[in-house]
């Protein structure tokens, strides 16, 4: 595909200010995908919520979607994302055996009744928090990954402003009530995006029933019924998280995927649970009714070669640094272009995984996605044998 550059200079020119001005200001709204939000037609019965698309990030529907509400137990979705973090890096595993202490047991809440001075596996926490929600379990991994509680929570707000989450503070692992601890639904749906891309973490949020032997002895059975009903009264369901409690209402994060395209929904401050599912699959219908996702390409694609000047190997090969998927709308016969920008040849050293171009895809002329394309391999600079037997090949193809 051949690629086309633009550059536009001013240098030189006298410029009306007031010109550039609105010049930009209709390039900015021309460039602003045009989307129509159902708010009036869905009338969500809830203090707040949000639909967003899992892969591009993009809000289908909002209600007060940055209005700061408490969290109950969807905070624990942070908590599982550390979690998931810690055994992604290796500072955890599965298999640990996690001592309770008193302040993990002494949990009021939702809990697994765990005692003083039991063990559980890292595998058993987290297969009671994300189906029973059981605070003691949230209590026990916070401890096992950072220490403490408080030393946890830290690591949970640290986490939120990495991801952006600016109306939310945690302080504790649980989302017991507190009135300093907070959430917005946009923030919720962020980090369960975030979540979502573990893919060990779905195996867990998509048991509906389970059973964990507790106690010093083990010799109690406790069994787990998700509190995420919609796991299996709602097709294709991939999780998350319910919460409730009297300050914060009825509330649910869900996740559900049908074909490429997958949604999170938020609901926050329902008057009753049987409210906050049905507005859940509400917003869920209506994202799968009037959305579609179209994949462009998979990280690892290779989409070209560049020579490479003074490397100890000819050419490299550009490929896709993420998955690229696009949301239309269904019916939109939406006109799709790629334009890849590389270079004309690069010069040796080049590390795996630098940058090397990047790939435009535009909708109907409009820009939606930007990928960075990436060295496929390690290029070292090439040593004077291997540059002279380069030079000689050439001067032999040249003739």
């Amino acid at each position: 595909m051949d690629t086309i550059k633009v550059k536009i200079n001013l240098g030189g020119y006298k410029v009306n200010r007031r010109i550039i001005s609105f010049i930009l200001i209709l390039m900015i709204f021309a460039s602003t995908p045009y989307r129509i939000y159902a708010d009036d037609k869905l009338n969500i019965q809830a203090k707040s919520a949000i639909l967003m698309d899992f892969n591009t990030g993009e809000v289908l529907y909002e209600k007060n979607s940055h209005k700061k509400v408490p969290p109950a137990s969807i905070s624990k979705i942070m908590t599982l994302l550390l979690g998931m973090e810690a055994l992604e890096s290796g500072k955890i595993k599965l298999t640990d055996n996690v001592r309770i202490s008193s302040h993990a047991a002494g949990m009021g809440g939702s809990q697994l009744w765990l005692e003083e001075g039991e063990t559980q596996t890292v595998e058993n926490l987290f297969k009671a928090i994300t189906i029973r929600s059981a605070n003691d379990a949230s209590v026990a991994l916070a401890e096992h990954i950072a220490g403490s509680e408080e030393l946890f929570v830290k690591m949970m707000n640290d986490k939120a402003k990495e991801l952006g989450m600016k109306n939310t503070n945690f302080t504790n692992a649980t989302g017991l009530p507190d009135d300093n601890q907070y959430v917005s639904a946009y923030d919720v749906a962020l980090m369960s995006a975030e979540l979502l891309k573990y893919d060990e973490i779905h195996r867990w949020l998509t048991i509906y029933m389970d059973e964990i032997l507790v106690g010093i002895k083990k010799d109690k059975v406790q069994s787990l019924v998700n509190t995420n009903r919609l796991v299996k009264d709602y097709d294709g369901t991939t999780g998350i998280k319910t919460g409730s409690t009297s300050k914060a209402g009825y509330c649910l994060a869900a996740s559900a995927k049908r074909g490429n395209l997958e949604l999170i929904a938020v609901i926050m401050g329902a008057e009753t649970s049987k409210i906050r599912f049905d507005e859940t699959i509400k917003l869920l219908d209506y994202g799968f009714a009037n959305y579609d996702s179209i994949t462009i390409g998979k990280r690892g694609d290779i989409l070209g070669k560049v020579p490479v000047h003074k490397g100890n190997i000819s050419h490299v090969e550009a490929v896709l640094d993420r998955d690229s998927i696009i949301l239309i709308s269904k019916g939109d016969k939406a006109n799709i272009s790629k334009e890849i920008v590389l270079p004309d040849f690069l010069e040796g050293p080049i590390e795996k995984g630098q940058e090397i171009g990047r790939l435009i895809v535009r909708v109907d002329g409009h820009e939606a996605d930007t990928i960075r394309l990436v060295s496929r391999t390690k290029v070292d600079k090439a040593n004077f044998k291997e540059m002279l037997k380069k030079t000689i090949k050439s001067l032999l193809i040249s003739k």
